[in-house]
């Protein structure tokens, strides 16, 4: 993913305000090493670290609007963007885009919609706009917090917003993560909700009956969007359920040619990838689904030695000593190095299917309904 980093009403002057928004956003520059931009516009700076995975020969950011007026810089992919393209044409806008970003569809659906238009957004994203003529700013981030933002105040009382922490830490005096499904607008230095599913504040638990087909045409079409890109990429397959069927679809609708010219690796045969210990159940397990779906299947092993060597640097990268989390990101880390030498960047895997469908043991053993709902979000 890319890192972004902003900051707002700064008492420094614009030459002193691209040297630090520099220094800074360096240290976000391993989520985005393929390039570097900057715009300063008075005491405000914005500030990119591109990985380049749609349009990757011209799709630098921030990106401007052709007037000049609006700045955006963004992180993550907008699954809809031509239908949203094809939606303002036919609401009587012509917009002709600069770029081949995914994330430049933004601009005109601002300038058209206001800030309404992030409901129509579909994706993972945390970006920041620039109002250049009203002196205005607004920062974003998905419905969900797929993709993270953090926000800060120094004690110039400028405001910051970044991808990672460590971009804030010795340079605000407090910062913390921005709420997921919000978002921030310097109008009323507040943030605002944009995302209101009825769940999201009801207190009862679902009671309609799962219709299996239907379930399934939602998660065939998630992964078919999942697969847009314009570079090498492949699947992460532990032989679990989860991830299994993951690859399975991406093989399907990639042999169907449904992936909207996404690269699936080089060549014609889509490439997974598994981690383990050695003997781990997972190498096997792997192996066997990829012999199944035909699959070019890369599995690795790594050392004791070789985990705990990694760790301060997995903790370095997710800014967590949570255990749990640490624990599960160290193998991550290893593999994700060596899918990256073999030029691929972008995977597709099974997360979040056990906290969505309750597949984790402590959901079975809930003596409750209510009690497998998670905490109700704050207003």
């Amino acid at each position: 993913m890319c890192g972004i980093f902003a900051i707002f009403n700064s008492s420094l002057s614009p030459d002193e305000l691209r040297k630090l928004m520099v220094a800074c956003s360096q240290r976000l520059r391993h989520r985005g090493p393929d390039w570097s931009g900057y715009q300063i516009h008075g005491s405000h700076g914005i500030a990119h670290e591109r990985l380049a995975i749609i349009d990757p020969e011209s799709g630098e950011q921030p990106l401007v609007s052709p007037c000049g007026n609006v700045i955006v810089c963004a992180n993550g992919e907008i699954y809809n963007y031509r239908t949203l393209y094809d939606e303002l044409k036919a609401d009587g806008c012509e917009y002709n885009p600069a770029t081949g970003s995914d994330c430049e569809v933004v601009i005109p659906l601002y300038q058209k919609y206001g800030m309404a238009f992030v409901d129509k957004l579909r994706g993972m994203f945390s970006f920041v706009i620039y109002d250049k003529a009203a002196d205005k700013f607004f920062a974003v981030r998905d419905h969900m917090g797929i993709t993270p933002m953090y926000y800060g105040h120094a004690s110039d009382g400028s405001i910051w917003f970044s991808s990672e922490m460590k971009a804030l830490h010795d340079q605000c005096s407090t910062y913390q993560q921005a709420p997921p499904g919000k978002y921030f607008s310097s109008e009323d230095g507040e943030f605002h909700q944009w995302f209101t599913p009825d769940w999201l504040t009801t207190t009862e638990s679902p009671s309609e009956t799962i219709h299996l087909a239907e379930l399934r045409d939602y998660f065939v079409n998630a992964v078919r969007r999942r697969m847009m890109s314009d570079v090498p990429w492949g699947v992460l397959l532990s032989g679990g359920l989860d991830s299994s069927l993951v690859a399975s679809i991406a093989c399907r609708l990639h042999k169907q040619g449904s992936n909207s010219g996404a690269k699936a690796f080089v060549g014609a045969r889509l490439h997974s990838f598994t981690i383990g210990l050695e003997g781990s159940p997972d190498l096997a397990a792997a192996e066997d689904v990829a012999d199944f779906l035909g699959t070019v299947h890369h599995g690795y092993t790594y050392t004791m030695q070789e985990g705990l060597d990694a760790i301060s640097e997995v903790i370095y990268h997710l800014e967590t000593y949570d255990v749990t989390t640490v624990r599960a990101s160290t193998p991550m880390f290893l593999m994700s190095r060596k899918i990256k030498a073999m030029g691929v960047k972008m995977v597709l895997s099974g997360e979040g299917a056990d906290e969505i469908l309750g597949g984790y043991l402590y959901f079975h053993h809930a003596p409750n309904g209510s009690e497998v709902e998670p905490p109700q979000a704050q207003p």
